[in-house]
């Protein structure tokens, strides 16, 4: 079986021609040219719309803008230069953050003698995400988990935007609220950048896209001790108002995951996650309307158990996560796609609809104690299992196609789960209602009301409750035979976000996932399973890693290089610091005066006092907290001294000169003005005197 789509990226010139004169306009994905310069390929997506273009000799750069198709040719605006890559053959840019409609893009050539010439596309029409699910339930904190983004996929007023490719992740910049007073901090790198919005300050909506390969080596010093980028809020399920996004069909996060924790509304789309560590988005602990859509998830990288050859979890949530949407990805021979729920004592809510367990193995989901909706989802040769429900779940299992998948329902200790060695480590069992999903080709499902199954109905021990409409309430006689739960009914008493005219019709659900899910136009990878093996095979499959482990991106450059384009603003220089007594900023005065001091910013005590360590005695000095960087405006001469709550061998630098610290103190001259502070150990302490 093909599982993906090859881009079609033109039509040959004289037929679009011949079209563009017969109908009056061109046909989506035709060429277009102009002058010497054609655009070879385009079309719209989900909120994006691209066009590729062929290089023109004599051209210094591009410019690319975009429009409503019904708008005046005067409202054509201009695209962020990082959306303008350069690939071997042709050119691509991708607009993003449009409402559904039917846009024109203008791509400008400036060439070298001054001149510019320019194209315009042919009609792309742009169609709505699916919006439906928990995350989007009324019943949720934040009834959306759009990030960044209105519900119209247009960017929330006010929002920011920042790009991350391998040259920028390290240097990228941005401005991040830091305190109650409104004091600001530039952060440096995509990690310092989720630090600082840690703090819970800055709830500014914030789109972060990442373009082309990004590597874990790229991403040296922005990733946690685990290999994550991690995505954290300052309590549980606090607003971040952000989307992490790929750009086109080609971003990845090559040698690292996504780790999300205390985050509320947060969008992770259009990524492909290869040889990620344990996890490749992991939801750990206290996140709401989470929405996971529309990523190829690949092979991780092996763990130290057996069941972890392929990595461990691609997309796992647990730890009082809830109000979450997992919809629209693309599986690749998954070991265990997703665990829902680990240590959970109150019932939560999650919805995977639409996505392509493609010739993965198990945990589609292995849900614990959760109230799970699973819907139109395509199980292509599971080897293992599909839904998997213990400790009390109750799961929602409605329109699916389960092909060729061994067991596609399995509750722990019961049903087909008992005829085995049992799945679940002896955990209770839990309920599935099942209704109107397509079965072929399974080795066993048994139904608790229904000799529908591969067995005879079996009231006690079941993997299923046959429903006979959506709408139907299980009884309560029917429980799990270990731990004598009933089906919670979740789906006839709460918003699940979803509506019946959102369910797609079961016999389309191979056509739409298949060609749907995933990123943009199914990805720039491609594979092609053997059903006759794959379909019962759990090995590894060892070409589908050698080609991932491979895998080159054909991004040459980022940006249109164009002289053309409108100047930058310069930007407004930042104020000094204001003396404050928030947290973020302490007035450090050496001798009591008020006119004496030095503005500090970073994790600090409000603290001032004596310390000592080794003997080493400060007398006025300020304690530094957990931070790597703080900055400081000396209004003198002065010397400052720095002594270490430890002796593991952490070095400290100071205006970008490192000096190891000899008996747990360094003393440095300092001229009047800026400083900075930088050290390379997050737990240690250290106290800082000035005179």
């Amino acid at each position: 079986m093909k599982n993906s789509v090859a881009k079609v990226t033109g039509m040959v010139l004289l037929f679009s021609l011949a079209l563009a004169l017969i109908a009056g306009g061109w046909v989506n994905k035709t060429m277009v040219h102009a002058a010497g310069l054609s655009i070879i390929g385009g079309g719209g997506w989900n909120e994006t719309a691209y066009i590729e273009w062929s290089p023109v000799s004599n051209a210094e750069g591009y410019n690319v803008y975009v429009k409503h198709a019904n708008a005046p040719d005067s409202s054509y605006q201009p695209m962020d230069n990082e959306l303008i890559r350069q690939y071997p053959s042709y050119w691509r840019a991708d607009a993003v953050g449009l409402a559904a409609g039917n846009y024109f893009m203008k791509v400008e050539a400036r060439l070298s003698d001054g001149s510019t010439v320019s194209v315009v596309s042919n009609n792309l029409s742009v169609a709505p995400h699916d919006r439906s699910g928990f995350a989007f339930s009324s019943d949720s904190p934040y009834g959306t988990g759009s990030g960044a983004y209105n519900d119209d996929g247009t960017l929330k007023d006010g929002a920011q935007v920042i790009y991350v490719n391998s040259e920028t992740a390290r240097t990228v910049t941005l401005d991040v609220k830091i305190n109650s007073s409104g004091g600001v901090q530039t952060g440096v790198g995509i990690g310092e950048i989720l630090t600082l919005r840690q703090k819970g300050y800055d709830t500014t909506p914030l789109a972060i896209r990442f373009i082309g390969k990004v590597t874990d080596d790229d991403m040296s010093g922005q990733l946690n001790s685990s290999g994550y980028l991690q995505v954290k809020g300052k309590n549980d399920d606090s607003e971040m108002n952000m989307t992490i996004e790929g750009i086109g069909d080609d971003a990845y996060a090559y040698g690292w995951g996504l780790l999300l924790r205390y985050v509320g509304n947060v969008e992770v789309r259009n990524l492909g996650l290869m040889l990620f560590p344990d996890d490749g988005i992991s939801m750990d602990t206290g996140n709401v309307n989470v929405w996971v859509h529309n990523n190829d998830l690949f092979y991780g990288t092996a763990g130290g158990d057996a069941d972890q050859a392929k990595g461990d979890g691609s997309t796992d949530l647990k730890k009082g996560s809830t109000y979450i949407t997992i919809s629209y990805n693309h599986y690749w021979d998954s070991g265990k796609a997703a665990l829902v729920g680990l240590s959970e004592s109150e019932e939560f809510f999650v919805t995977f609809h639409h996505n392509w367990f493609d010739h993965s193995d198990s945990r589609h989901p292995r849900i614990r104690l959760a109230s799970v909706h699973i819907y139109n989802n395509f199980y292509d040769g599971v080897s293992k299992y599909g839904v998997g429900v213990t400790t009390g779940a109750s799961a929602f299992v409605e329109s699916n196609y389960f092909r060729h998948a061994k067991y596609p329902m399995l509750s722990s200790l019961q049903g087909t789960d008992a005829l085995g060695e049992g799945t679940f480590s002896g955990e209770d069992g839990g309920v599935i209602k099942a209704y109107n999903n397509r079965i072929v080709d399974a080795d066993s499902l048994i139904y608790a009301n229904s000799n529908t199954g591969t067995a005879p109905a079996n009231v006690t021990s079941f993997d299923a409750y046959l429903a006979s409409s959506r709408n139907e309430t299980v009884p309560s006689s029917y429980k799990a035979f270990v731990g004598g739960t009933a089906y919670n009914n979740f789906d006839t008493t709460v918003d699940t976000g979803v509506n019946s005219a959102d369910i797609d019709n079961v016999s389309d659900v191979e056509q739409i996932v298949t060609s749907q899910a995933g990123r943009l136009n199914n990805g720039d990878f491609t594979w092609e399973f053997n059903d006759a093996v794959d379909d019962t095979s759990y090995a590894l499959n060892t070409a589908l890693m050698a080609k991932i482990s491979s895998y080159t991106s054909g991004l040459v450059s980022v940006g249109g290089n164009s002289t053309g384009a409108e100047p930058e603003p310069e930007p407004e220089p930042e104020p000094e610091p204001e003396p404050s007594t928030g947290e973020q900023v302490h007035n450090f005065t050496t001798s009591g005066l008020a006119s004496d001091f030095f503005n500090i910013v970073g994790n600090l005590s409000t603290t001032k006092g004596t310390a000592a360590y080794n003997g080493l005695t400060l007398t006025q000095c300020l304690k530094i907290e957990s931070s790597t960087r703080i900055t400081f405006t000396s209004t003198e001469t002065a010397t400052l001294t720095l002594v270490f709550n430890s002796a593991d061998g952490t070095k400290i630098k100071i205006d970008g000169t490192s000096y190891p610290m000899t008996n747990g103190m360094v003393s440095v001259p300092l001229a009047p003005g800026a400083h900075t502070i930088t050290k390379d150990h997050t737990t240690n302490l250290f106290y800082m005197e000035l005179e």
